[in-house]
């Protein structure tokens, strides 16, 4: 959905009434329409309920299924696989039966396996609660994410984006260390349970959401949407800025020396933190100018954080590094999903939320992998520099966006 260009006010009207008739009364253009409506803010319930959920969880099912005996990678490998396969399959679910089933399946799925997680300690029990979960929280941010979209005037997308990012992520900020820390206080039981309800809890509030979208058009699917360069392009730059957000999160503990393991601390918060203003920051200017001109800056600040990082022996390289890369990163989200909302009609937002949840989370697994492979032949700060070099590749779409 686009918003149609509005007439400079120092070239004046000419012509006749029926010439003028189009243009926009200045009065009506000047009133910025209001951004947090009560829809919103239910939305925003079930982005707490969903994001909550999923993060304290994250950390502490891996370390129960090591704990159990099994493999923490699996645990995790199902969640994520789940997740992806999960996105890809919602936007014609959507399309089918709507926002509020869509949405109120999700956080079921997320929150029903998690209450009797414990109930089992063995790999495949752990496994098949994982693959639910990954699927309740793919139908949470695709379906969610469509739906905020359609509840954001057109005038304030960036910025309304923005805030729902915030609004998602602090509970990741908090979520991730809150869970280890109870399950080593409280014991894995309770934080499973807490997870499940707070996601259980939130569905109350989904029957105050709309049932589908306004538009009568059919969503073409992410297959036809990745046909399309105006889509595939963002979510091409997109995907290549997660896989540092996934190195960085994976490895960054690894890679620096044990003597600043205090530095890790600091480095992984601020990364998110950096992200979640710049975001804002994007959303705004974006508004104003048009987020397009801002995916290549993105872009680059994401490269060149993660070059920076790549002397993993001194402090301020480190912590400058995943602080550039948290501003780039969080620019080039909320500018490459402003950029696509702002290319469909609201019947794609479907395939939109889609395709940038599966670059988010492909992209952060491959890169993870990536770097894993790359690390062990050619040592951390190596792969660090690769891999930034690496993702040049994207300038071109970036280029191309401009």
């Amino acid at each position: 959905m686009t918003t149609p260009p509005t007439i400079p006010p120092t070239i004046p009207p000419t012509g006749t009434a029926a010439d003028t008739a189009h243009l926009p009364d200045p009065a009506s253009t000047s009133a910025r329409p209001p951004l947090v409506t009560r829809q919103l803010l239910l939305r925003f319930a079930t982005v707490i309920g969903a994001s909550a959920s999923f993060f304290l969880l994250l950390s502490v099912v891996p370390l129960y299924a090591q704990r159990s005996g099994g493999d923490a990678g699996l645990a995790t490998g199902a969640l994520m696989l789940a997740t992806v396969g999960g996105e890809l399959a919602t936007p014609r679910l959507v399309a089918r039966y709507g926002y509020r089933m869509a949405l109120a399946a999700g956080l079921v799925l997320l929150g029903a396996p998690a209450l009797v997680l414990t109930a089992g300690d063995g790999m495949v029990w752990i496994v098949a609660m994982c693959l639910l979960r990954g699927l309740g929280f793919a139908l949470t941010v695709v379906a969610g994410g469509a739906l905020t979209a359609s509840l954001i005037p057109a005038e304030r997308r960036g910025e309304g984006l923005a805030l729902a990012g915030i609004v998602s992520g602090v509970p990741s900020l908090v979520g991730l260390p809150l869970g280890v820390w109870l399950a080593a206080h409280v014991g894995f039981t309770p934080v499973c349970v807490a997870g499940g309800v707070v996601a259980l809890a939130a569905v109350v509030v989904v029957p105050g959401l709309p049932g589908r979208e306004r538009s009568a058009d059919r969503d073409a699917g992410v297959v036809a949407g990745l046909r399309d360069g105006a889509l595939a392009r963002p979510t091409a730059v997109f995907a290549t800025t997660a896989l540092g957000a996934g190195i960085i999160v994976t490895f960054l503990p690894v890679a620096v020396p044990a003597s600043l393991s205090a530095l890790v601390t600091v480095a992984l918060f601020a990364q998110p933190a950096t992200s979640t203003v710049a975001r804002w920051f994007a959303g705004r200017y974006g508004d104003r100018h048009g987020p397009a001109r801002l995916v290549l800056p993105g872009l680059l600040a994401s490269a060149a954080g993660l070059l920076l990082t790549a002397a993993t022996g001194s402090p301020v390289a480190v912590l400058a590094g995943v602080t550039l890369f948290g501003a780039g990163f969080g620019v080039a989200q909320n500018a490459t999903l402003t950029l696509m909302y702002s290319r469909v009609p609201e019947s794609g937002y479907g395939t939109v939320s889609a395709l940038w949840n599966v670059a988010y989370d492909g992209g952060m697994g491959v890169g993870a992998l990536a770097f894993g492979v790359t690390a062990a032949h050619t040592g951390y700060p190596a792969a660090f520099a690769l891999t930034a070099v690496a993702m040049l590749v994207a300038l071109a779409p970036a280029w191309r966006d401009r």
